[in-house]
């Protein structure tokens, strides 16, 4: 429900693209919009790496304050290429405007390369310094190949293919409809799974306590 409602506000800010005078507003909540995306992605990773995850609400407060600061220096440099040098970065462009798709080529290699260093550590001898999670390297891994085709989308619309500016549509649109949901198969389903299993327990123990089941013991 909640990717929906993203996809739908989405594609209503989006209709503001060909509307004159809001090329401005939709720059903005793009910029916001990409950026907490990107903070989420961080913090997600990054609390994934520690060492101990149950550690309180405090340790995933440090994670995000760390994070935030990371995506704040992107969005503050996405606002001075928008606003300062006037790069379209979020608008409908042309395939062949190169300082648009450079910027968008360099911030997926980067990601790419994150999630390929991870892979790489983890089919290496230092392995027991990551999570032993499997859940984990799957999420790594989906990500690893969403970034990879991203980046090769945007490295073919650079050079003026015309099938990489749609490839690049194509993953952008995935990743908001998919990404959510996907974090919660991988992460969340199992926890709300167990934590049921624990309080039908729970409730089983106390009705037994309590004497109901003392009928059917005799």
């Amino acid at each position: 429900m909640l990717c929906a409602i993203v996809l739908i506000s989405r594609n209503m800010q989006q209709a503001w693209q060909c509307t004159p005078g809001k090329q401005v507003t939709w720059s903005i909540l793009s910029v916001f919009t990409a950026s907490a995306m990107l903070c989420l992605e961080i913090s997600l990773m990054a609390f994934l790496l520690q060492e101990t995850y149950a550690s309180g609400l405090e340790t995933l407060a440090h994670t995000f304050a760390i994070s935030g600061i990371f995506v704040g220096v992107e969005m503050l440099i996405k606002a001075i290429l928008i606003f300062g040098f006037g790069m379209p970065l979020f608008m409908d462009v042309e395939i062949t405007h190169q300082g648009t798709w450079s910027v968008w080529f360099i911030q997926k290699l980067l990601l790419t390369a994150a999630y390929g260093y991870i892979l790489f550590v983890h089919y290496s001898k230092w392995k027991d310094k990551l999570p032993p999670r499997p859940a984990f390297y799957n999420y790594v891994m989906i990500m690893f190949v969403t970034d990879a085709v991203s980046l090769s989308a945007t490295g073919l619309t650079g050079m003026g293919l015309g099938f990489g500016l749609w490839l690049y549509n194509f993953s952008l649109i995935c990743y908001h409809a998919l990404y959510l949901p996907f974090i919660y198969v991988t992460f969340l389903a199992d926890f709300f799974q167990e934590q049921d299993f624990l309080l039908e327990t729970a409730y089983y123990s106390e009705m037994r306590d309590a004497g109901f089941f003392d009928a059917e013991w005799n």
